[in-house]
């Protein structure tokens, strides 16, 4: 994999290269009286590609810094649940009687299956 990986970064290197050597005319940019620059057309492209690989890391660090936010604020609510289920495991239920309505209503469960066989 290494090798593959050094493998692609020659060729990229090398696309740079050959870039930089057929975009070689210079372009004049000018901004009213604020700046006036001579730079190649291949400098001009990589500084657009440059400013679009800062802007986006950028982004993708904000992104993180709010998904870690949220995760953060999750893991909270998580052991706060995990608290309240203890609390709850710790209280003893009492025992529940059966009421006579119960033993009345299972009588008559247990006759009504005793007639049907």
């Amino acid at each position: 994999m290494k090798v593959i990986y050094t493998f692609l970064i020659a060729i990229f290197v090398l696309f740079i290269i050959t870039f930089s050597l057929e975009n070689y005319q210079v372009v004049k940019l000018k901004y009213y009286d604020f700046f006036d620059f001579d730079l190649p057309v291949y400098m001009l492209i990589f500084l657009g590609f440059l400013s679009g690989i800062i802007v986006t890391g950028f982004l993708g660090i904000v992104e993180r810094f709010r998904l870690t936010r949220t995760v953060s604020k999750l893991n909270k609510t998580i052991r706060e649940l995990r608290r309240e289920l203890r609390a709850y495991e710790e209280v003893p239920q009492p025992a529940i009687e059966p009421s006579p309505a119960t033993a009345i209503l299972d009588s008559a469960a247990e006759e009504t299956l005793y007639q049907i066989r």
